[in-house]
């Protein structure tokens, strides 16, 4: 494998520490700028809002010049945003910092995986792609951890600027590593959106966003719940973040394992278990060792989801994957941002830190409905003999991104 493609590792693990290290220090920033911890949440859903409509953006503006510059460009936003957000003086320049850095992320792994891709051999596309991705994934176990204790111990501040320093080095990398290449045909955009009109599509984003959002309406407030009702020390927030990056790699292997099996079935069983988990996390979530095992299992089942979600959104693109494919990774942020904010607002309204446990149930089932909506249309499309899903071109791998 090119050396190339730890350049790219480097920026996707950067990109995956800034991203979940806010919820391990919500509490700290919301002290340190006297703000609520709900107002503080707008830090996950301002970067989540800016990933859902930065991803398809920068990707279409990435058809105007090289990858590679492309790729520079992207990190170079990256180091921006956290350099910002480390040295805001307000609150409101902090989420603009935010907003700045999360411009990067969906077109990064979206560019990024074409990029891996064409760097190696066509029978090794599959293992340069889970390589750059191998980043993300590392990040939700070593970086965001170690982000959060380097967070509570030294200052948020710090943290941040680590990141930054991050960037730079992804950006470094890139300019070094990353051959040139040819600047991609235009997008025909009008090609590309024909895709959104599939309804199957369509159900597919859906589901994304309501699946993952249950994941993140949980863990955006994972801290102060975690400290004033499960009674674990600040500290703990750093080990309990190893638990759910544990999990999500975990899950994220079976759900890419079991996704070209049995991807319905598999949407089921995660979907399901996944709204039961989050229910019973009101529960558990009053002692230590529950709460513990709930975390690694709402990691593992959340990510469990993203192979098959993926997969079905780009199995029904019909030929035009690419912008259906940044627009996914927006679903899965528009999640992210929608179930931030309505565990904000039933925190704010008084029912307990554990009252988004029960917004993200009720979001995942809603996803579990949708998915057998979706493969009820689909069983009727068959029926009557109707065209359903085509199939996406072999130079459009399929990537578990988020």
């Amino acid at each position: 494998m090119p050396l190339a493609l730890l350049a790219l590792a480097i920026g996707a693990f950067g990109i995956g520490t800034t991203e979940f290290v806010i919820m391990g220090l919500l509490p700290e920033v919301a002290g340190d700028f006297g703000v609520s911890i709900p107002t503080a949440g707008y830090l996950v859903t301002g970067y989540a809002l800016g990933v859902m409509f930065g991803a398809p953006l920068m990707t279409v503006l990435g058809t105007k010049i090289s990858r590679k510059r492309m790729l520079m460009l992207l990190m170079g936003l990256f180091v921006v945003g956290n350099l910002l957000s480390a040295l805001a003086p307000t609150f409101g320049l902090m989420l603009t910092g935010r907003v700045v850095a999360s411009l990067a992320h969906g077109a990064f792994f979206g560019i990024g995986s074409v990029v891996a891709a064409d760097l190696v051999a066509p029978d090794k596309r599959a293992g340069a792609i889970s390589l750059m991705f191998t980043g993300l994934t590392v990040a939700n176990v070593v970086g965001v951890p170690l982000g959060t204790l380097v967070g509570q111990s030294l200052g948020w501040r710090v943290t941040f600027g680590i990141v930054a320093a991050l960037g730079v080095v992804g950006l470094l990398g890139v300019a070094k590593l990353v051959p040139d290449m040819p600047k991609p045909e235009g997008v025909r955009l009008r090609h590309e959106l024909a895709a959104l009109k599939n309804v199957q599509v369509l159900l597919a984003m859906a589901m994304t966003v309501l699946g993952f959002g249950g994941v993140f309406a949980a863990i955006t407030y994972i801290a102060p719940m975690m400290t004033h009702v499960a009674g674990f020390a600040d500290g703990s927030v750093t080990w309990l973040l190893v638990l759910f990056g544990l999990g999500m790699v975990g899950g994220n292997l079976v759900g890419g394992k079991y996704a070209d099996r049995a991807l319905m079935p598999m949407l089921y069983v995660s979907l399901g278990a996944l709204a039961a988990v989050l229910a019973l996390f009101t529960l558990t979530a009053h002692n230590k060792i529950a709460a513990a095992v709930t975390i690694a299992l709402v990691g593992a089942l959340g990510f469990a989801t993203v192979p098959p979600l993926q997969k079905r959104v780009l199995d029904h693109a019909h030929g035009a994957p690419t912008l259906a494919s940044a627009l996914n990774i927006g679903a899965f942020n528009l999640g992210n941002a929608l179930s931030a904010w309505l565990g904000g607002l039933v925190i704010a309204a008084g029912l307990g830190y554990t009252a988004p446990n029960w917004v993200g149930a009720v979001l995942a089932a809603a996803a579990l409905a949708l998915a057998v909506l979706s493969a009820g249309l689909e069983r009727r499309e068959r029926a009557a003999g109707a065209p359903v899903a085509g199939t996406v071109l072999a130079e459009h791998p399929t990537v578990v991104m988020h």
